[in-house]
């Protein structure tokens, strides 16, 4: 899964003097550099004026689509649903088999199981919401029992989400636990599931919290920081990835471990995506342009990226009805 995943960078190795108390951990968090919130989204804005030339852009409507983590979360779900969303994510344009496999499919843990036997032995993973999604709210028992039954079932990936409330309030310790007792129950023989992390970031109200949020999930050992969950508006935004780029980045200055990132929610373009990728090269690095360190969380954008790959290969458009919009 690339060089953040080498042994010898555990979680947490490095830590231990920061997270032994709650005054210490405040100490370390509220010792971050502040965001200069106008510096952000100015930022953010002229990288997303950025024009790539045509070549460039086949290549990273390409990319975009092997990042897709292909999503559905909802209450409707059926087995019948993630089947055929299993079979987009391998074949995402029928007509054309040069079309790259999305990363992953997302879904509820009990629907694990259908998407695990739909994609075989495709190499597409499955990731599962976990820890009482959307809200985060319930007993820790009950969040770890989510997570393991996502993980027997066979998921490869638990995206779960922090307590906001708890975060907010400042209990950054029990944050901080709640997330490594996660990542303990995502462990299974032979390895274990990759932890992303949600933090909701439209309901974490500064730049300052989700710079502090991302350390305190990576410190915690996520191998994802996560936007949101695109239950809760605004979902991801430019300028919140851009904060959450340079905290992985930073992250891996300091400690050699690489953290992937994921905005979910709200990304629904070719256009929008493209914008990301030129974000994600800017800010965090080359590195990360690789579905195992960035991804989208998202349900309609793979349609656009299919239909812009379309337009550029053939010169024109097929209609939005050509692709099926599950």
């Amino acid at each position: 899964m690339g060089p953040g995943h080498e042994p010898g960078h555990e979680p947490g190795h490095d830590w231990a003097d920061v997270t032994a108390s709650e005054s210490s951990l405040r100490r370390f968090l509220h010792g971050l550099p502040g965001v200069d919130q106008v510096g952000a989204e100015q930022r953010a804005a002229s990288l997303g004026t950025r024009s790539i030339k045509t070549t460039a852009k086949a290549y990273a409507i390409d990319l975009a689509i092997s990042m897709v983590d292909l999503t559905t979360l909802e209450g409707q779900d059926t087995p019948g649903k993630v089947r055929a969303l299993s079979a987009k994510a391998r074949r995402p344009d029928p007509a054309d088999p040069s079309c790259p496999p999305v990363a992953a499919v997302c879904v509820y843990p009990d629907m694990v199981a259908t998407a695990k036997q739909a994609l075989g032995s495709s190499g597409i993973h499955v990731a599962s919401v976990a820890t009482a999604f959307p809200s985060g709210r319930a007993a820790m028992e009950v969040k770890l029992a989510d997570t393991r039954e996502a993980v027997a079932a066979g998921a490869d990936e638990v995206d779960m989400v922090i307590d906001r409330g708890a975060f907010l309030a400042g209990h950054y310790l029990q944050v901080f636990e709640e997330i490594v007792a996660v990542r303990e129950a995502c462990a299974r023989e032979g390895g274990a599931a990759h932890l992303k992390v949600i933090m909701e970031t439209g309901e974490l109200q500064t730049y300052d919290n989700v710079r502090r949020a991302s350390w305190l999930s990576m410190m915690a050992g996520a191998d994802f920081i996560k936007t949101s969950t695109g239950k809760v508006q605004p979902a991801a935004t430019p300028p919140v990835t851009l904060v959450m780029l340079e905290a992985v980045r930073d992250h891996r200055e300091q400690t050699g471990r690489m953290v992937g990132v994921k905005p979910a929610g709200g990304i629904r373009t070719s256009k929008d995506a493209i914008k990301y990728l030129v974000m994600v090269n800017e800010i965090a690095g080359p590195d990360w342009l690789d579905p195992d360190w960035f991804r989208f969380g998202a349900s309609t954008l793979l349609n656009d990226l299919l239909m812009q790959r379309t337009r550029l290969a053939t010169g024109r458009y097929s209609g939005p009805d050509y692709f099926t919009l599950d």
